[in-house]
């Protein structure tokens, strides 16, 4: 298992960035959550195999609809997530 925090930067709020990262969530094997900063940035935790969260990832960043929001993501290694079921939005 693998998780990882990202961190994405541009004009990532306000454009339904969180409720697109949700939506695609449903196409991996990945549990976890994302939620808006109050530096304008977006986080995302997420924790599944490695290659599924890999994939989902890469899919936001470069497939997704709101990929050409992104100016910049921050992508690292964290502990497992505990008692992670499901993917949400938090707030």
């Amino acid at each position: 298992m693998l998780a990882k925090r990202v961190i994405f930067e541009g004009r990532v709020q306000g454009v339904g960035f969180r409720y697109t990262v949700k939506d695609l969530s449903r196409g991996f094997d990945v549990c976890g959550w994302v939620k808006n900063l109050a530096d304008g940035s977006v986080e995302l935790q997420v924790m599944g195999e490695p290659d599924e969260v890999e994939s989902f990832i890469k899919e936001i960043a470069e497939e997704s609809n709101v990929a050409h929001h992104i100016k910049n993501l921050i992508a690292v290694k964290i502990p497992l997530l505990e008692n992670c079921t499901g993917f949400t939005i938090e707030r």
